[in-house]
C-alpha cells in the first residue's frame, strides 16, 4: 500500500476537502520548518500554532504570486468557506480557507508547484530560533 495515493478525477472533491487536506499540509509543513534546533513539545506548539492561526494564513496569502487559475482556485475556497469560529473574523476566515483549498489542491495534482508555495511562504516567515 503507498501512502501517496494517486485521486483520478480531482474535480470530484469538494472545496471543503481540500481545505481539510490543505489544512493538515501546512501544518505539517510548518512542523518541518521549525523542527531543528531542538526544542521542547510547548515551544514546537507555540511556533506551529503562530503559523496555522487563520490571521497568519491570510497575511501570507496577499504575500504569494499565484497564477489565474490558483487565485481562481482560492477565490472558490473563500465562497465556500463555512461560518467562522466566533473568535475569527469571517473575512479573515474565508481568505484562510481559501488558502488551505490552494495548498490542498497543490498537494494532490503538483508537488513541484507546492514547494513553489512553500519557498514563497517561508520567506515572509521568521527564521527558527534556539
Amino acid at each position: 500500500m503507498s501512502l501517496s495515493r494517486t485521486i483520478d478525477n480531482i474535480a470530484e472533491i469538494p472545496v471543503s476537502a481540500l481545505a481539510y487536506i490543505g489544512d493538515a499540509i501546512y501544518e505539517m509543513q510548518m512542523r518541518l520548518h521549525y523542527l531543528l534546533p531542538p526544542r521542547t513539545a510547548k515551544q514546537y506548539h507555540q511556533l506551529v500554532v503562530s503559523q496555522v492561526r487563520a490571521e497568519q494564513q491570510a497575511q501570507l496569502l496577499e504575500k504569494l504570486d499565484l497564477t489565474e487559475f490558483e487565485s481562481d482556485l482560492v477565490r472558490r475556497g473563500r465562497n465556500a468557506a463555512g461560518s467562522a469560529p466566533r473568535k475569527v473574523n469571517p473575512h479573515i476566515y474565508q481568505k484562510a480557507t481559501g488558502f488551505e483549498v490552494l495548498i490542498g489542491y497543490l498537494y494532490l495534482t503538483d508537488r513541484d508547484r507546492l514547494d513553489q508555495i512553500f519557498t514563497q511562504l517561508l520567506s515572509h516567515i521568521d527564521p527558527p530560533s534556539p
